[in-house]
């Protein structure tokens, strides 16, 4: 898979090296000169450029790649990177860093973001799982058809708790992804049981988020 990284900053590279471990080709673009340090991820492309020029994103070939990610720390420039990734060069998957909360409304699939990463959201989304039990904690939003990834770990009065999982009556729009149990990651099937501490992870419609919380929390 090919990636193209707007930003080549601690954030950029940071993820680059991630990508070259998992045997993904990489491009690094950053107009600062000072950006450019080839030393730091040897095995990445890099192109010194502007990534909000046509010119340059020609010259980087986005067309070929899988993925753009908009990773500086401008959130406008952020954004008209994904706007023209998507737009002009019909990239399939594009992500963007947001780095203002305030601009997170702005991130979506009208500026040509399937996926924005609010780094203070997640920050705040891990410190809630970590010490909250029966509450829905949002961890990243999908802007393409309004989906959000959410966590909860289940309380042990939970109305579904000893309930095998193809007899729930799940909302619709949602769909449990994985379980986390102790050290062990799940792939959840009809006939596994849930239960208490099971840390659940769904794709779920923004919709659906208070109906499947109240399915999921304590006998009432």
């Amino acid at each position: 898979m090919r990636v193209a990284i707007a930003g080549a900053g601690a954030v950029g590279r940071s993820i680059a090296g991630e990508l070259l471990e998992n045997g993904h080709e990489v491009l690094l673009v950053d107009k600062a000169p000072t950006a450019i340090s080839v030393e730091r991820v040897p095995q990445a492309e890099w192109l010194l450029a502007d990534a909000c020029e046509i010119t340059s994103l020609d010259e980087a070939a986005l067309q070929r790649c899988n993925v753009v990610i908009a990773a500086t720390g401008d959130d406008k420039v952020n954004l008209v990177v994904s706007l023209l990734a998507k737009t002009e060069y019909g990239v399939p998957r594009v992500v963007a860093r947001v780095n203002n909360p305030k601009n997170e409304w702005l991130f979506n699939e009208s500026w040509g973001v399937d996926v924005a990463v609010s780094t203070p959201r997640l920050m705040s989304a891990l410190v809630e799982e970590a010490v909250s039990v029966g509450d829905l904690v949002r961890l990243l939003r999908f802007s393409h058809g309004d989906a959000n990834l959410v966590e909860l770990t289940l309380p042990a009065d939970s109305s579904v708790a000893g309930t095998q999982i193809s007899e729930i009556s799940w909302p619709e729009d949602t769909s449990l992804v994985t379980i986390i149990r102790g050290n062990r990651v799940l792939t959840p099937h009809g006939e596994e049981t849930l239960e208490p501490g099971d840390e659940l992870l769904f794709v779920a419609a923004q919709a659906r988020e208070e109906q499947l919380e109240d399915l999921l929390q304590a006998r009432r």
